[in-house]
């Protein structure tokens, strides 16, 4: 135990993982016959349960369906996955689950693509939303001592911010709007919906003129992604959206189509420029309709988390509970500009990212891109493969995806120092990193992987458009 917390990730343990929703005597009776075999089953990447599904929807749900998406399952709430085209034989890709190449890789592809060069939208209605007001600077007072980043911004900025413990681990990574001088609105990921309430109740003051909402039912998010994701705003809105109008990080409310009260942000969660749109729940439909319907001149289509998941391992973009977790600090994972340490108050956390700070860190988060994989032959990646430094064991991935762009596969994984002598871990620089030589174990195959502690996209892809230099010439710089 560290500062009181356990030495291991016990999140897949942990009963906040789960919320009333899940508590039903059917859900639970159906649920637990078909996790039992499962016990004794090898599971496929990306698998999904077959029980307990269409409990929560999004407004969309039946629209998105009907054009062909696929969905997964996160916290109860159908999520899509990608979107079949209609000559496509649905009953036969969704039986296609394979540790190899998936049937869905072209699907993906061409979301990715359409992301990139012109507009995609991506229901995301199943993210955890919380407000939190008060009559006077009670919010503010409060969310500065539980988060790690500095919320006094002026009204309508966005702060990326840790929720951290003693320890200075992540309990929740979420991006908070600052709706007025003592309105916030949060937005965590999908399980954290249980966790980061119980989280916040304890340590927030008991205050009745400090107000926690949890408002996630009342809107349905849409991501919209990609260059022509400006041009469909600006004619829905009537408003300038170009970054001098509306910066990068930015909230504002505004009317898109008929409807008023729509949240929009100048953020993606995938590092393509777009926007999230927070559309009461009432108008969800009539603005996904006006925003599909003008977006047909800019190539508008669907697209889903396999999609979004693509395109933000290849920004080098953390997620929690899949990169971070209660062990991991800022510090280990390239986080620094979501802590200020000066900030003027106290935070949770705050103490033990002194001490890293000075000692320096025992492991950080690298993207690997792997070298000599072949992804039509090869096992893939999913998560969980041995990482090896000059040979020795140095950690393990903790997340993956095949990058579209660099056209290889990228891991996501920690990189530790173990001394040759007592197996004890020893600091991780810079240097140490950017001096090994690594591989990735797949299944017992080494593939080799170059290590990198800042995304590469956007350098690899203005080199590919100005000479066409090949993979090979990139990995060496």
């Amino acid at each position: 135990m560290v500062y009181g917390y356990p030495s291991e990730n016990v999140w897949e343990l942990d009963l906040q993982r789960f919320g009333a929703l899940q508590s039903s005597r059917t859900f639970l009776r159906h649920r637990v016959m078909e996790v039992m075999p499962l016990m004794y089953d090898l599971k496929v990447p990306r698998w999904d349960f077959q029980t307990g599904r269409q409990l929560r929807t999004s407004p969309l749900y039946d629209r998105l369906d009907a054009q062909g998406a696929r969905w997964m399952e996160k916290h109860g709430f159908e999520r899509p996955k990608y979107f079949v085209p209609p000559n496509n034989d649905l009953l036969a890709l969704e039986q296609s689950k394979t540790f190899y190449k998936p049937d869905w890789f072209d699907i993906v592809e061409s979301e990715v693509k359409c992301c990139k060069e012109a507009v995609c939208v991506i229901d995301m209605s199943s993210f955890t939303k919380f407000e939190i007001t008060s009559t006077g600077d009670q919010a503010l007072e409060s969310l500065q001592y539980v988060f790690s980043n500095d919320l006094d911004v002026p009204v309508g900025h966005i702060v990326h911010t840790g929720m951290l413990n003693d320890y200075g681990g992540y309990e929740n990574d979420c991006s908070i709007a600052r709706l007025n001088k003592r309105s916030f609105f949060m937005i965590s990921p999908t399980d954290q919906q249980v966790h980061c309430w119980a989280w916040l109740n304890k340590y927030m003051p008991k205050d009745s003129n400090l107000l926690l909402e949890d408002v996630t039912w009342k809107y349905t998010a849409l991501n919209l992604i990609g260059p022509r994701a400006v041009d469909v705003l600006s004619e829905l809105s009537y408003a300038p959206m170009t970054p001098d109008h509306f910066p990068s990080l930015f909230c504002k409310e505004m009317s898109v189509g008929y409807a008023n009260g729509i949240r929009v942000m100048s953020m993606t969660h995938t590092g393509e420029p777009g926007f999230m749109l927070y559309v009461p729940i009432e108008y969800a439909l009539h603005v996904y309709n006006e925003v599909m319907s003008v977006g047909q001149k800019y190539g508008i289509r669907n697209a889903g988390y396999y999609a979004l998941r693509s395109l933000r391992i290849e920004k080098f973009f953390a997620f929690w509970g899949q990169d971070l977790n209660t062990l991991t600090t800022p510090l280990e994972c390239g986080g620094e500009s979501r802590v200020k340490l000066e900030k003027g108050i106290d935070f949770i956390g705050r103490d033990a990212l002194l001490q890293q700070k000075q000692n320096g860190v025992y492991k950080r988060l690298a993207m690997f891109i792997l070298d000599d994989h072949d992804t039509d032959l090869d096992l893939w990646p999913w998560w969980g493969e041995p990482i090896y430094r000059n040979g020795k064991y140095a950690g393990k991935t903790t997340s993956s995806a095949y990058s579209y762009t660099l056209e290889r596969h990228v891991c996501l994984g920690f990189v530790h120092n173990f001394s040759e002598d007592s197996g004890e871990e020893q600091v991780v620089t810079a240097d140490f990193i950017n001096r090994g030589e690594y591989e990735i174990d797949i299944a017992g195959h080494r593939f080799q992987a170059k290590a990198k502690l800042y995304p590469v996209i956007s350098f690899f892809t203005h080199k590919r458009r100005k000479d066409d230099v090949e993979l090979s010439d990139f990995h060496g710089k």
